[in-house]
């Protein structure tokens, strides 16, 4: 199964070329990510991931121009891998016929009183595993 979020694009989101910067992408994965993550934490009074988290590593791959429009993008997200102190989420950025980004994010849930990381809970990995899909990776 696959995250599913409707980014809007914004019109600072342009650079002078008229398309979406490159490092205007990394907040659209952002969104996306919290989006998904933070899904699971406020609903029923869970306390997964509310801890923090933080990023370990961003892995892009440009394939297409994005230029600014009114409609939405899509960004589909999904888990690649789940280890015991850290996952790899994988996405990709399109419209239903073209793809503009594949990434790849590994994330570290952290411990923010102890200022460490910290491994994952078993609710946590049980709701990830019902997003993995290790079969088709966005990004090497």
């Amino acid at each position: 199964m696959r995250h599913i979020y409707s980014c809007p694009l914004r019109w600072s989101d342009m650079d002078a070329f008229g398309h979406v910067n490159n490092v205007v992408f990394l907040r659209y994965l952002e969104e996306a990510r919290i989006d998904f993550m933070f899904r699971l934490a406020p609903g029923d009074g869970s306390p997964s991931f509310s801890g923090g988290s933080v990023v370990a590593r961003h892995e892009i791959d440009y394939v297409r121009p994005l230029v600014h429009r009114h409609a939405p993008v899509t960004i589909e997200s999904w888990v690649t891998k789940i280890g015991a102190a850290s996952l790899t989420i994988a996405y990709e950025i399109k419209d239903p016929e073209v793809t503009y980004v594949r990434a790849a994010t590994v994330v570290v849930p952290f411990d923010l009183e102890a200022q460490r990381p910290r491994r994952i809970s078993a609710e946590e990995r049980s709701y990830l595993e019902e997003y993995m899909d290790d079969g088709m990776t966005a990004a090497a």
